[in-house]
């Protein structure tokens, strides 16, 4: 059946606008999740799940789709169909806790703008999109609106998430998994091996798209969601 309606998990430091163009192009009521309050993955699914209708698709990019996975074991009766952008179904590596902390120290000192624009363009966006200056200031503006003390919150709930693995076989309903090819954050091979553990997932792979799908390549993610919500 053909979602009532879908809830929006946005990326880390992103907010509504990391949607726009499926929001105003995709005829089902959309409710953007607060991802903003809790410093645990937990915290914010459970958010998420308060500000949701009784049952709705899930789209989730980035950290939207670490908070969709603990949606789906917290509440998988209400979920009607998933996807899954530029996501990571892994725990925080460990390699990755202490670069967590120096950007928290940063950022809290003051260094939001530069933590920000440092890594917009080299790890964010695909070649072809690095120099396009409209998207990076709304990338820009999501983060310096959203401000230090969601960083470090979000931050903190990306440092100490479960592992998603065990719960990617449990996924029953109609899911799209879905991954920018130039994705350096979460690369295409993490996308292959949800696919493979999902069942019936189907699996796209988006040519010149980097880790902002929804927005780089707007077009080709509206169509992949018309196609899996319309089932």
């Amino acid at each position: 059946m053909p979602a009532e309606a879908v809830l929006y998990l946005p990326g880390m430091m992103c907010d509504g606008r990391l949607w726009w163009p499926q929001t105003d192009s995709l005829p089902f009521p959309a409710f953007h999740a607060d991802t903003t309050t809790s410093d645990s993955i937990e915290g914010l699914a459970e958010s998420a799940l308060a500000g949701a209708p009784e049952r709705f698709a899930m789209v989730g990019l980035s950290m939207g789709g670490i908070i969709a996975f603990e949606i789906w074991r917290q509440a998988p009766e209400r979920v009607t169909h998933l996807a899954l952008l530029d996501t990571n179904p892994h725990a925080d590596a460990a390699e990755r806790r202490p670069v967590r902390m120096q950007q928290i120290e940063a950022v809290l000192a003051g260094g939001l703008r530069e933590v920000a624009i440092e890594q917009l363009k080299p790890l964010y966006l695909a070649e072809a999109n690095r120099d396009d200056e409209a998207l990076l200031q709304v990338l820009l503006d999501m983060a310096l609106d959203l401000g230090p003390d969601v960083f470090e919150r979000q931050s903190v709930a990306l440092r100490d998430r479960a592992d998603s693995l065990p719960t990617l076989p449990t996924i029953d309903c109609p899911t799209l998994v879905l991954c920018g090819a130039e994705d350096h954050l979460c690369p295409v091979e993490y996308h292959d091996l949800m696919a493979s553990r999902i069942p019936g997932a189907t699996l796209e792979i988006v040519e010149e798209c980097g880790h902002i799908a929804s927005l780089e390549q707007a077009d080709r993610v509206t169509d992949a969601l018309r196609r899996l919500l319309e089932q």
